[in-house]
C-alpha cells in the first residue's frame, strides 16, 4: 500500500444554510492520482480550498504528513508539504519563466531575524534557491523556455509554469484545479504526460472536467454532486456506477 500523505475526514463547509461541502472524506497517497469530478457547483473547488487552508471547515479534520492543519493558514500548510494550482493561471506575466519559479523557490528560504540586510543580497547568488528552481523547471519540461517572458508563452506552457512554481516549494501533495482547462489536444497530451511523471513522487488530487484525461490518469475517483459524494472507487467502478451515469457521466462513458 502506498504511503498516505493527506487524510481529510468528514469535511463540511456551510455558508449560512447552504452546505457547499457536506461530510466529504478523501485520502491521498503517494504515487496515486485521486480525481474529484462532478458538475459545476458540485463543491470540488470548495473542497480544494478546505484542504489548502484557503477556507476553514465548518467541521471535519485534515491531516497532512502527520500534522493536523486545523487553525493553520495557507502559508503554514504549504510549508507542511502542500502545493496547489488554481483554475485561473496565477503567474507573474512580465517576468521570465526562470524568475517566476525562482520567486517560488525563494519562499522556502529561512530568513534570519538577526540579519535583515540579507533581503538586499543578490538572489541569483542563492545556490539552494537556484538548484530548486532548476529542478522544478526541468521536471515541468520548461528548460527550453526558462528565459522567455512568461506572458509570451502559450496557454499550456503557462499551466506548466504554474506547476513548476508549485514544485519549487518542494511539496509532497499536489492539489491541481483543472490543469487542462482551455488546452488543445497536443497541450492536453503534454500535461497528461507531466502529471503521470509527477505522481511518481507525489500524492495528487486532480479536479478536472476532461473525462478522457481523468480516466487516463486517475487511480481512484470521487464523484460529487451538490456538495456530497455520490460515489468513490476505481475508474472501472465509477464507469459502471448507474447513479454516476445518471447524474454526471452519461451513456458515452
Amino acid at each position: 500500500m502506498s504511503e498516505l500523505l493527506l487524510s481529510a475526514k468528514n469535511l463540511t463547509k456551510r455558508f449560512g444554510g447552504l452546505a457547499a461541502v457536506n461530510d466529504v472524506s478523501v485520502d491521498l497517497h503517494r504515487e496515486r492520482i485521486h480525481a474529484v469530478i462532478g458538475p459545476n457547483g458540485a463543491g470540488k473547488s470548495t473542497l480544494t480550498n478546505l484542504l489548502s487552508g484557503d477556507l476553514p471547515p465548518t467541521s471535519g479534520r485534515v491531516t497532512l504528513n502527520g500534522s493536523e492543519t486545523a487553525g493553520k493558514n495557507p502559508a503554514h500548510i504549504s510549508r507542511l508539504g502542500l502545493g496547489r494550482s488554481y483554475q485561473k493561471t496565477n503567474i507573474f506575466r512580465p517576468f521570465t519563466v526562470w524568475d517566476n519559479v525562482r520567486l517560488a523557490a525563494q519562499s522556502r528560504e529561512r530568513q534570519s531575524p538577526w540579519n535583515p540586510l540579507r533581503w538586499l543580497s543578490d538572489a541569483s547568488a542563492m545556490r539552494g534557491v537556484n538548484q530548486r528552481c532548476e529542478r522544478a523547471i526541468e521536471l515541468a519540461g520548461l528548460n527550453a523556455r526558462a528565459h522567455t517572458v512568461a506572458g509570451t508563452t502559450s496557454h499550456g506552457e503557462q499551466r506548466q509554469l504554474e506547476i513548476a512554481m508549485t514544485l519549487a516549494t518542494e511539496p509532497t501533495v499536489l492539489l491541481l484545479d483543472e490543469p487542462l482547462a482551455g488546452m488543445g489536444q497536443a497541450e492536453a497530451e503534454s500535461m497528461v504526460a507531466l502529471l503521470l511523471k509527477l505522481k511518481q513522487a507525489h500524492a495528487i488530487m486532480l479536479v478536472e472536467h476532461d473525462m478522457d484525461a481523468v480516466f487516463t490518469l486517475a487511480d481512484r475517483l470521487t464523484v460529487m454532486v451538490n456538495g456530497q459524494v455520490i460515489a468513490s472507487g476505481t475508474p472501472t467502478e465509477i464507469r459502471n456506477d448507474a447513479g454516476v451515469q445518471a447524474a454526471y457521466l452519461g451513456e458515452e462513458h
